[in-house]
């Protein structure tokens, strides 16, 4: 089967780099703690295509989501990555996502079934943040979709949750293709192994892209894509990430990511880790999955409200949609929030209690000192009615209360290119 719609078959170009290193910064080293590190032995984990690379960059290799991926390169500091980041722009690999295309006359319907967006408005190379749902409304994974046509889409889900999202797409396959919903035509599904994915992330990320391409980047809005020719490489780019800045999520096949990357990675772009994307997520109120999301939690709950077609809320038929209605009717128990602390910061598991009662009402899920802000910054959930900002509560932070007050996300305003 073919890959993501007709790709160039142009040679890729070959460089003499093989033996220079990417620009890195030198600074004191400042580690924010990332959770959720896989617990694999090293002989297990995977590796993704720029593993090489990494190593040739002085990259500190961690296990994470069943990968071995970088947290950090050389001497640079967590604290400098995120801020080279915030003011200029840096390259992360997140080739271990999985990348998978959805083909056939129905794919639109098969996917509404699956998740409860409505793709069917959504026009082509248009990307929505999405949710893959059990059947009592609880979150699989979260996921990106993009558009391509009616019968393609381009979803991405987290390597985290790879077994889980590729058994459970099996299974949904094979019921909507052996059933009437069918009919017009079956779904394929197609997994892009060991396709490269390179996020390049920043305000001066669009200005060093538009110096490889002809493509007018301009007219490639958030949360739009398209094919870039890229130096003699034709490649799949999604405006967009995970880090609350402009940037560009870009697809690469298997033989050209270490080519495409060394292009990419050169002043003032700097190499970016795990430290810095975690903590920058959590400046821009994203979610990270296994920590703020899980499947014992709804969309409603999650804050994920408006994922949901507005349609599809009264009427979509998707899987879970019971469990949703009911938490759009009646209100969720708890709801997700963001939270500015006193003191230490909280950390996942720190324990949420009213003020003055003393009443446990939820628990951290995600917490950091913010780097941009140089404030403590945490989100977590709470028993609904402690939701609303400016709610005063406190945390248990290391057997001692901490003064926290509930603050609205994203914690720093987004920088989005609209056009």
């Amino acid at each position: 089967m073919s890959t993501i719609r007709t790709l160039s078959t142009c040679t890729a170009r070959h460089f003499a780099l093989s033996g220079s290193r990417c620009r890195t910064h030198r600074s004191l080293p400042g580690w924010i703690n990332l959770r959720g590190l896989a617990t694999s032995t090293e002989g297990t984990l995977r590796k993704t295509g720029l593993y090489d690379f990494h190593i040739k960059n002085d990259a500190k290799m961690v296990p994470f989501a069943g990968y071995q991926m970088p947290l950090a390169y050389g001497n640079v500091g967590q604290v400098a990555s995120h801020t080279h980041v915030r003011t200029d722009a840096g390259l992360f690999d997140v080739g271990h996502m999985v990348q998978s295309n959805f083909r056939g006359r129905t794919a639109t319907a098969f996917l509404e079934w699956l998740t409860p967006s409505s793709l069917t408005s959504l026009a082509p190379f248009t990307s929505t943040l999405s949710v893959l749902l059990n059947e009592k409304g609880g979150i699989i994974d979260d996921t990106v979709i993009t558009k391509h046509s009616e019968d393609a889409y381009y979803v991405v889900t987290n390597a985290g949750r790879r077994d889980r999202d590729l058994t459970w797409f099996k299974e949904k396959l094979e019921e909507w293709n052996a059933s009437d919903n069918a009919k017009s035509g079956k779904v394929e599904h197609e997994v892009l192994e060991d396709w490269g994915l390179v996020a390049l992330q920043g305000p001066a990320a669009a200005q060093y892209l538009q110096s490889l391409t002809s493509f007018a980047l301009r007219e490639l809005t958030f949360g739009k894509s398209a094919f870039v020719p890229i130096e003699g490489f034709n490649l799949h780019v999604a405006r967009g990430g995970y880090t609350g800045e402009d940037g560009f999520e870009i697809s690469i096949p298997p033989s050209q990511t270490a080519d495409v990357t060394k292009l990419l990675c050169k002043a003032p772009v700097q190499l970016a880790g795990l430290g810095a994307r975690d903590s920058l997520r959590l400046e821009a109120g994203m979610c990270l999955y296994g920590n703020d999301l899980d499947e014992d939690t709804t969309p409603v709950e999650a804050g994920l409200t408006w994922v949901i077609g507005k349609e599809r809320k009264e009427t979509g038929d998707f899987i879970g949609a019971e469990g949703v209605r009911k938490h759009l009717k009646d209100g969720p128990p708890r709801r997700r929030v963001g939270f500015i602390v006193d003191g230490a910061p909280a950390r996942q598991g720190a324990q949420i209690y009213s003020s003055p009662q003393k009443e446990l009402i939820g628990v951290v899920t995600s917490g950091i000192p913010s780097p941009t802000l140089g404030k403590n910054i945490a989100m977590g959930y709470v028993k609904s009615g402690f939701h609303k900002k400016g709610t005063e509560v406190e945390i248990e932070v290391r057997n001692k209360m901490r003064k926290a007050i509930v603050s609205p996300m994203p914690f720093i305003k987004p920088n989005y290119w609209r056009g």
